[in-house]
């Protein structure tokens, strides 16, 4: 049996449920660290983005932008425009597959690592319940 550490935001749902913890919890967390590599901003910050739309997590905010096929709006303005795109679109998918709810929907850290390495083909993944929620989207793939 081992205590809750960590913080806000970066806690698997496995934390707060009480069930049985992982090595899955890190994977979560992890993709909560890639959408703030994408975007600059931390996974928590409420900010005001171009749409007008004021978002608790930037992961609800990536939900968003993939399903409509904005993703360079997502990207950290310091990059000035010196992004692949689809490699941005790469990393958004795999954090939210790191997201998912139920911890074996998630990749371990080696498959992680090889669709960021792109030595293999990344499957669609649905949106977890929460993301699909807010984005009043259908239970489809990203």
């Amino acid at each position: 049996m081992t205590t809750m550490r960590g913080t806000i935001g970066y806690l698997a749902p496995e934390w707060i449920s009480g069930t049985a913890v992982t090595s899955k919890v890190d994977v979560y967390s992890y993709g909560m660290v890639l959408f703030e590599i994408i975007s600059g901003r931390k996974n928590s910050s409420s900010e005001c983005f171009t749409d007008g739309d004021y978002s608790s997590f930037f992961h609800m905010q990536v939900a968003r932008k993939l399903r409509s096929g904005d993703i360079g709006s997502l990207v950290d303005a310091d990059l000035q425009c010196d992004v692949n795109l689809e490699e941005v679109e790469r990393v958004c998918k795999v954090a939210c597959w790191c997201i998912q709810e139920n911890e074996f929907a998630r990749p371990t850290m080696t498959e992680v690592v090889q669709f960021l390495e792109g030595l293999s083909e990344l499957n669609m993944t649905p949106l977890p319940r929460l993301l699909n929620a807010v984005t009043g989207g259908s239970p489809t793939s990203l």
